[in-house]
């Protein structure tokens, strides 16, 4: 009996891991499955693509006694935060290349979006009032028009969120700063005019943002104290991918060639919000690299819920709803943010003196 139980376990074992080689698409993230019959290592990372999401603990109002809502900005130039910014996605002529086994957050974000995966984007600028960042209370939701569509079956909406993902180049010029216009023959008696006489310029090239573009993450957060559990907890209610921009309101790239932006640094400001309890659901089945062992690699939201990484607070819920930048700079900005930190620590080590 026990021989029998014994083989069927291993039947049960091997026919898993065959379904696994032979339909890798079926997981949420990639595996190191390349092809049919092939496993690139000697076990198929099988835990983190299938796992489901862990739920929160629920929080009663009744039993949130101190609660103070904080902004913070996750560098990417820091080496801790570096597994959320590599590796580098590209975009060859049209065609998107990423990495095999695992992808970075930008990647992630951005397949989840293309691929029509129910991921709400909300613009981070006031369609009704230019110049307004208001995004981060996700007051404009990018969404369709028509029921069920998403990026790929909706003209419209793939339009909208091309808006944040990328932007058009600038039209073509010849030496003396003209723009050219088509070279084909529209109209038999001209050939870059139209029928009505007026020149025809070829469409604009889309410039896609890469996770190269990315220098931030801005997570929108509540910190609070849970009287029920007795411990000071935090929940991050957006986040938000972070991107140079210039004085003409569009965003900076960097030249592929060198690795360098390629235009004068102007200023920070995120591209759009996603509400992260929504985000959860697709980064809790993607890889992070773990750079210790190979053997023990976390999900995306594994890390957000560890804390492996490092930020600066970049603002906190205040009477003028005003950023740290509007009265602190340099040095004296991270001094503020750390006192903010330090606030938090000592509201919880308060509830414990006696």
């Amino acid at each position: 009996m026990k021989r029998i139980a014994s083989f069927l376990s291993v039947f049960v074992c091997v026919t898993f891991i065959n379904n696994i080689v032979a339909q890798p698409e079926v997981n949420g993230g990639p595996i190191n499955v390349p092809s049919n019959g092939v496993i690139d290592g000697v076990f198929i990372q099988e835990h983190i693509p299938t796992k489901k999401m862990v739920p929160l603990e629920t929080v009663r109002e009744a039993d949130v006694i101190w609660s103070r809502q904080i902004f913070q900005s996750i560098d990417l130039r820091e080496k801790i935060n570096h597994p959320l910014y590599y590796p580098f996605d590209e975009i060859n002529n049209d065609e998107w290349v990423r990495n095999s086994s695992r992808w970075s957050l930008w990647t992630i974000i951005r397949n989840s979006i293309v691929e029509g995966d129910n991921l709400t984007v909300y613009d981070n600028e006031n369609p009704n009032a230019l110049g307004k960042f208001d995004g981060d209370q996700f007051k404009y939701p990018i969404i369709s028009s028509v029921i069920g569509g998403n990026y790929k079956n909706d003209s419209i909406l793939k339009k909208n969120i091309n808006r944040v993902l990328g932007f058009e180049s600038e039209p073509k010029t010849d030496e003396n700063g003209n723009f050219i216009a088509l070279t084909s023959i529209v109209d038999p008696e001209s050939d870059s005019l139209d029928i009505n006489g007026n020149p025809v310029y070829p469409p604009r090239d889309m410039v896609w943002i890469t996770s190269r573009d990315i220098v931030a993450y801005q997570l929108k957060e509540n910190w609070f104290f849970d009287k029920e559990r007795s411990v000071m907890d935090v929940r991050i209610i957006g986040i938000a991918p972070v991107v140079y921009f210039n004085e003409k309101g569009k965003p900076i790239v960097t030249d592929p060639a060198t690795g360098s932006f390629s235009d004068k640094i102007y200023t920070q400001r995120p591209l759009f919000w996603l509400y992260y309890p929504q985000l959860r659901y697709i980064i809790n089945n993607y890889f992070v690299y773990n750079d210790e062992n190979d053997a023990q690699w976390m999900s995306f939201d594994d890390l957000f819920l560890k804390r492996r990484f490092n930020s600066t607070i970049i603002k906190e819920s205040n009477n003028y709803d005003r950023s740290i930048e509007s009265y602190r700079n340099g040095i004296d900005a991270l001094i503020e943010s750390e006192k903010i930190k330090e606030e938090i620590r000592n509201i919880e080590h308060d509830v414990w003196s006696f």
